[in-house]
């Protein structure tokens, strides 16, 4: 447990020129001064009352983050910055939770309930102030949005930092329902970042860009200000819009900075200018009118944390802190881009896998192959949303996977069933079987082809795949986005496609460019949902061609050690994500760390029966049947955070590696009863042997 070395009276005590040789022994040494870190660009600071606007809700409440609508700005065209931050806030705090009341929205979570659990903040505002500031190194590409939110329950004697880098490729308010919510209840800073994803639409046709508070400008005038324009010569840019007219670049995608390589720093990064926010805001002065340092790393405790990919960035950046600046980690479903480890076997029952590490890249472009024909297996029976998916695209794909010799059956039936043999082959849990098709649909190929673009830092003109962005038209022709949707588009878009009227474009179908899931393969000529698209993106993994050779080059550049130089950390993980395999993720990082920090580590792994990725599947209408089999894991980042607090505070031992046996809510699909306490029991201080995750002999054992 950090030692809190309390500061902030000692500015009171010395404030007058008489006690200041006392409190420093002489009246020439000036304490060190508060410098604003050389990364930061200009900071806007913005103060919220808690009433008509706040950190957490802005000014929604609780009510109003749960309303069936989104707020409308008064101007659908011409939404102003408060708009389009309101707009954020509501659609990245739903993109995290499962937004029911019987799923657990007011009940078990949400802004309305207390750090203990109970109903009593009403709609829940939170007052602060908020910081903001573009993270660059003087080049104006990476701009980087960071953001720093601090309560007015701020504890300048128990000072505490919460890191919410962003989940996903959303923008820097991805995390706000998760670690953001929590930190604030805490009255802690929140750090967040976007990490270089964001929302950084540029519309080419148009020329528009977004600025840095989400409304938009031409690219020309935005300059240096631009959260994300592609990098074009006015003259390329004619020549692509001519051949290819009302396309988008998107920032994860087309920025051509591998942004991932960069997320612990950017973490890292938003905790120091944290750091220098808090003390601006609460430091004394020095003898010659600069900011005292009151508050450090020695004296304050910081929390690495979020969930998905911003829990990737808390764990990146407690890897890469050479400076103390971080005291635990505390982190869900993160992706854990990993090498496999030859020396490492993880077991589940009789199941056994070595190394069983595998990058994002590696494994979506295997999801993206063979989920579509995999969801027709008897196995897959019953799948949430299995409509969504058109059974004859994907009788498609099963008989163009074994045209093109990667299937052997001969069968419709007995290729789905190959194909889910082969997903579990290669990590998927048979709790996954029945997800395929619903990830599929919503998730699997907006996630290949924005990482595929990033990895190989390649451009927008460059087409990759075949592949392009635009909005479509009902029947899958490529149209321009509609203009109250680019103007608003800061408010719901996730950062990958496939969202807000943004899809994905297959260039190559036959009869013309089509959004991909409707369009044919040009050597098939048939709706196989683009299979040669597939086989593009996975050959960028599995060849040794100039393209392949850069993606795979991007891919090393994020891998990570899975040392955490002995920081307390807890890791939360569904048994069932499907997105996040924990196979390939959780489970060989778990082993690793295990294997480089021997001894020294304090890594928890808390792996939940029943829950898998994406909580605002639950209940979203979308999907009857994820009500009825699954549970919020939010629940269980909430009391992994919660024991990663009771130990830098109490110095209360972190729970065990366990596996937590939840109930179902059961019931009929898409009608399952509300949810309660016993439905998702408490992860145990001491766990009965038949619930253990160990690891021995560099083996991780997981219950069955």
């Amino acid at each position: 447990m950090r030692i809190m070395q309390r500061i902030p009276g000692l500015a009171i005590a010395c404030a007058g020129a008489a006690l200041l040789a006392g409190c420093w022994g002489s009246d020439t040494f000036v304490p060190p001064s508060n410098v604003k870190p050389a990364f930061l660009g200009a900071i806007t600071k913005t103060f919220y009352d808690g009433g008509s606007d706040d950190l957490l809700t802005a000014g929604l409440g609780k009510t109003g983050l749960g309303a069936a609508a989104a707020p409308a700005p008064a101007s659908p065209t011409a939404p102003t910055a408060v708009e389009l931050r309101r707009l954020a806030i509501f659609n990245n705090y739903r993109a995290i939770l499962d937004i029911n009341p019987k799923g657990g929205y007011g009940v078990l979570y949400g802004p309305n309930i207390d750090i203990n659990g109970g109903n009593t903040l009403g709609e829940g505002k939170i007052a602060g102030t908020e910081y903001l500031a573009y993270d660059d190194d003087g080049t104006g590409k990476l701009n980087v949005t960071l953001m720093v939110q601090i309560p007015a329950s701020f504890d300048t004697s128990h000072p505490c930092i919460v890191t919410a880098t962003s989940s996903g490729s959303r923008g820097v308010y991805g995390a706000i329902g998760s670690a953001g919510e929590w930190g604030l209840k805490h009255g802690c800073a929140v750090a967040y970042a976007d990490k270089g994803t964001g929302i950084g639409v540029h519309d080419l046709a148009t020329n528009t860009v977004n600025l840095q508070d989400g409304t938009r400008t031409d690219a020309v005038t935005a300059g240096a200000k631009s959260n994300f324009t592609a990098t074009l010569s006015a003259a390329d840019l004619a020549a692509f819009n001519s051949a290819n007219p009302t396309r988008i670049a998107i920032k994860h995608a087309h920025s051509q900075q591998n942004p991932e390589k960069d997320w612990g720093a950017n973490t890292l990064d938003a905790i120091r200018f944290a750091f220098y926010v808090i003390n601006e805001q609460f430091s004394g002065k020095n003898p010659d009118g600069t900011t005292m340092v009151n508050f450090k790393a020695e004296n304050t405790i910081v929390i690495a944390s979020s969930v998905s990919n911003g829990g990737a960035a808390a764990l990146a950046a407690a890897e890469q802190d050479t400076e103390g600046l971080i005291d635990g980690i505390a982190v869900a479903e993160p992706v854990l881009e990993l090498n496999p480890d030859p020396a490492l076997t993880v077991k589940r029952g009789s199941t056994s896998i070595t190394g069983g590490a595998k990058p994002l890249y590696d494994y979506f472009t295997t999801a993206n192959l063979y989920q579509p024909c995999a969801a027709l297996s008897t196995r897959a029976a019953g799948s949430p949303g299995a409509a969504l998916l058109s059974a004859t695209s994907s009788t498609n794909r099963c008989a163009s996977l074994k045209a093109k010799g990667l299937l052997n059956a001969a069968t419709t039936a007995d290729q789905a069933e190959e194909a889910l043999d082969k997903l579990i082959a290669a990590g998927w849990q048979p709790e996954s079987n029945t997800l395929h098709s619903s990830h599929y649909r919503l998730a699997t190929p907006p996630v290949v082809g924005t990482y595929a673009n990033a990895y190989g830092r390649f451009s927008v003109t460059d087409n990759l795949c075949g592949f392009s962005y635009a909005a479509t038209s009902a029947t899958g022709g490529v149209v321009a986005l509609a203009p109250a949707s680019l103007a608003q588009i800061f408010g719901p878009f996730n950062g990958v496609g496939l969202s807000s009227g943004i899809n994905i474009v297959n260039n190559l179908n036959p009869s013309g460019p089509l959004v991909d899931l409707a369009s044919s393969s040009p050597s098939t000529g048939i709706a196989d949902l683009n299979i040669d698209g597939a086989i593009c993106q996975r050959n960028l993994w599995t060849g040794s061609d100039a393209n392949a050779l850069r993606e795979q080059k991007g891919v090393k550049e994020t891998i990570r050690t899975a040392n955490l130089h002995g920081k307390p950390a807890i890791i939360v993980a569904g048994r069932a994500d499907t997105l996040v395999p924990v196979n390939m993720n959780e489970r060989p990082y778990f082993g690793e760390n295990k294997i480089v920090e021997g001894a020294a580590s304090k890594l928890s792994y808390i792996e939940v029966t029943n829950a898998q990725h994406f909580d605002a599947f639950i209940d979203n209408g979308l999907l009857p049947g994820y009500d009825s089999m699954l549970v919020p894991l939010h629940v269980y980042f909430i009391r992994a955070m919660d024991a990663m607090w009771a130990n830098l505070n109490q110095n209360v031992p972190l729970p065990p590696s366990q596996l937590v046996r939840t109930v179902p809510r059961g019931g009929t699909p898409g009608a399952a009863p509300a949810i309660t306490t016993a439905n998702v029991p408490p992860i145990s201080a001491a766990p009965a042997t038949a619930d253990q995750i160990t690891f021995s002999n560099n083996t991780v054992t997981i219950p069955d």
